[in-house]
Parts: C-alpha cells; structure tokens; sequence
C-alpha cells in the first residue's frame, strides 16, 4: 500500500465511508485495511484487555457499518469520527465488565507499545484540527486537561473526579461547560 499525504489519506477515508454508506462491503475492508490498528491501540488503551479490544473493534466496525451515512466531513476527519467510535465503545465496555475486571489502572495502559501515533497526535497532525488545538490552547488547564484526558485518554467522568477530588456533578459541569466554550471557539 502507497504512503499517502495526510489530504490525501483523509480524502480516501471521506470517500470510502460514503461507499460503505451506500452499502459497498469492499469499501468497508478497505476502511479496515487502514484503520483497525489505529482504532485497536485506541480500544488496547481503555480496556487493557486484548480479548476485550478485539470484541469492541468488532463492535467498532459494524457500527461503522450501521452509521457510515452519518458521517459529515465538514465536522470531522474520518480518523477523528472513527476514533470516537472506537473511544466510546471500549468505555462503554469498560463500564459494562466494572472496574474491578481489570488488573491495572487505565493510566498505565500507556506503557502498552504502540509504535503507531496516537489519537491525540494524529488530531494534532491534522489540518482540520489546528483550530481545535488552538481552542484548546485558551481553555484553562484543568478544564483543557479534564477533557482531553476524558476524550482522548478514555478516562470515565468518574474516574475524573475521583481523581481530582471533586464530586462527579463538578466534574460533568466542568467538562459541559468547557465544551461549550470549545463550540464557541471553532464556530467563530
């Protein structure tokens, strides 16, 4: 497979999902081809469990299946919408086994090797999302540090505010209105 500029990449992706959306099964192998290791180191994170991983990139997949027509490019890159999926499901999972399930804290689920970038870094690398990263910038650092660790580190917003000491209404309160602003921010 040919390495691809990232415009390039992003424009296959756009264009293979609007294939999977008219139903093209191909279109939707050729979308795995490209993204499952990506999306597994995603799910491999959250659950720390590889069984565990595999299923939800399953779930992954067949969600992609089922909601291909949802997608909107002008909202997001694909990696970003994928990666979402990919996030939301393993913690959906993670608090369908509970806590106790797994043997380590998901912060050290970082130490897992993956020579790949992660989601947070292939955001950073996109064109689309300088302006997120540039929102971002100009949250203040508890707020900016709850959601990026929430969205991309797939911390639950218990386990946040747990880990901040704050009762789990601040922590949802804190995030909620930090989103707000980041609306904000990229809609001007």
């Amino acid at each position: 497979m040919s390495r691809m500029s990232p415009g390039e990449g992003r424009a296959y992706l756009v264009d293979r999902l609007r294939a999977v959306a008219d139903g093209d099964r191909a279109a939707l192998r050729q979308i795995y081809e490209r993204t499952a290791a990506k999306l597994f180191g995603v799910c491999l994170r959250i659950l720390d469990s590889r069984e565990e991983a595999e299923d939800v990139l399953q779930d992954v997949y067949l969600t992609v299946w089922n909601r291909a027509d949802s997608f909107d490019p002008a909202r997001a890159s694909p990696i970003t919408w994928l990666a979402t999926i990919a996030r939301n499901r393993a913690i959906d999972r993670r608090r369908q086994i509970g806590p106790r399930a797994f043997d380590r804290p998901v912060d050290e689920a970082v130490d897992i090797a993956d020579a790949s970038p992660d989601a947070l870094a292939l955001l950073h690398r996109s064109e689309d999302t300088r302006r997120l990263a540039e929102c971002l910038g100009a949250l203040d650092d508890r707020t900016r540090g709850a959601i990026v660790t929430a969205f991309y580190g797939g911390r639950t917003y218990e386990e946040l505010a747990e880990t901040a000491g704050v009762p789990l209404g601040t922590m949802k309160s804190l995030i909620r209105r930090g989103l707000m602003r980041l609306k904000e921010c990229l809609s001007s």
